[in-house]
């Protein structure tokens, strides 16, 4: 998949973010769901703040702050099929964990916001990025922008599912 449609694909899926924010009542948006684990707030947090940092990570690839290491196999292969292998449940990286915070909606909208603002202002370095210079994914390993930007648009398809499991919870 080129660059191009990752980047139109992370806006769609940024889209179904925002327009399942203006559906979810303010009064449940904060609540521990009914299967436990994360609010939809909680959601919103953790994904566009990682994907903030992600962005960082994709600005310093692409621009020669990387090093020059190897790509492993599988994550390869995850960015390939473009989904993380099934599991029960992924366990954050405390760093990442410890961002973590209960927002207003409005705060994660300001968030969503930030974000496409960034993607759209880091994106053309894409240009003149090297495949060679990666920056440190905290599970992944060494990832260069194009693998960054992919791993972004996975990443938030992924918490997507999550916030699809937390809105079936509360219908039952």
């Amino acid at each position: 998949m080129t660059a191009a449609k990752v980047k139109a694909s992370i806006h769609r899926v940024v889209d179904a973010y925002k327009s399942k924010l203006s559906n979810y009542p303010d009064d449940v948006f904060q609540i521990t769901p009914p299967i436990s684990g994360w609010s939809y707030s909680e959601v919103y947090s953790h994904i566009f703040d990682s994907s903030l940092l992600s962005l960082i990570a994709f600005e310093h690839a692409a621009t020669g702050k990387g090093e020059s290491k190897p790509t492993h196999f599988m994550v390869k292969l995850i960015l390939l099929l473009g989904a993380l292998p099934p599991a029960q449940k992924y366990k954050v990286p405390k760093r990442l964990e410890e961002r973590v915070k209960k927002i207003s909606k409005t705060e994660a909208l300001d968030f969503i916001l930030e974000f496409e603002k960034a993607l759209d202002n880091n994106y053309p370095l894409l240009a003149h990025a090297k495949a060679n210079s990666k920056t440190k994914h905290p599970r992944l390993g060494y990832l260069n922008a194009k693998q960054w930007l992919r791993f972004i648009e996975i990443h938030l398809k992924h918490h997507l599912q999550q916030l699809e499991r937390i809105e079936k919870s509360f219908q039952a």
